[in-house]
C-alpha cells in the first residue's frame, strides 16, 4: 500500500542523490521509498543526517508541530475540497 508525502524540491533532490548512491553500490534500481528507508536506518546512528535533510527546526515542540499539521490539513481541505 503506498502513501503520498510532500517534500520540498531540495529534499527530493537529496533523496534522488541517496537513491543514486545506493543504486551505484548495489548495481540495481532503487526507488525513493528504499532511499528513505536507508536514511531512517542510518539516521538512527547519525541523527544529524536526517535533521539536515528534512530541515528539523530546533526547539520546535510537539504541540507546535501538531498545530501546524492541523493548519496544513485545513488549508488542504479548503483548497482541494477533501
Amino acid at each position: 500500500m503506498s502513501e503520498t508525502i510532500k517534500v520540498s524540491k531540495e529534499a527530493k533532490e537529496e533523496l534522488l542523490k541517496v537513491a543514486a548512491d545506493i543504486q551505484s553500490r548495489e548495481g540495481r534500481r532503487v526507488d525513493l521509498d528504499e532511499a528513505i528507508k536507508y536514511l531512517l536506518r542510518s539516521g538512527r546512528r547519525r541523527p544529524k543526517l536526517l535533521a539536515d535533510l528534512f530541515g528539523i527546526v530546533p526547539g520546535l515542540t510537539t504541540k507546535e508541530l501538531l498545530e501546524e499539521r492541523v493548519r496544513d490539513e485545513r488549508a488542504a481541505k479548503r483548497k482541494y475540497g477533501l
